[in-house]
């Protein structure tokens, strides 16, 4: 598997990256590749065009509130 390594890192993103880690009970390694997985997998054109679609699918429909469903089959 490749693996990368990362130099040049302000003292203050390394810190905030290890405190991202801690908060999600990850370690820097783990932060880091979601991290960088996640950006890749939003950049692509596909995803993008997908969530254009979907947009586009969607566009005008009216969406009931959920606390509002809930409600009413409750007073059924």
């Amino acid at each position: 598997m490749p693996s990368l390594s990362l130099r040049g890192l302000s003292d203050q993103v390394y810190e905030g990256l290890r405190q991202l880690a801690i908060r999600n009970h990850r370690s820097m390694q783990e932060q880091v590749r979601l991290l960088i997985e996640r950006e890749v997998r939003y950049s692509q054109v596909g995803a993008v065009e997908r969530a254009r679609q979907w947009r586009s699918v969607l566009a005008g429909r009216n969406f009931s509130d959920l606390a509002d469903d809930i409600q009413g089959v409750r007073n059924r």
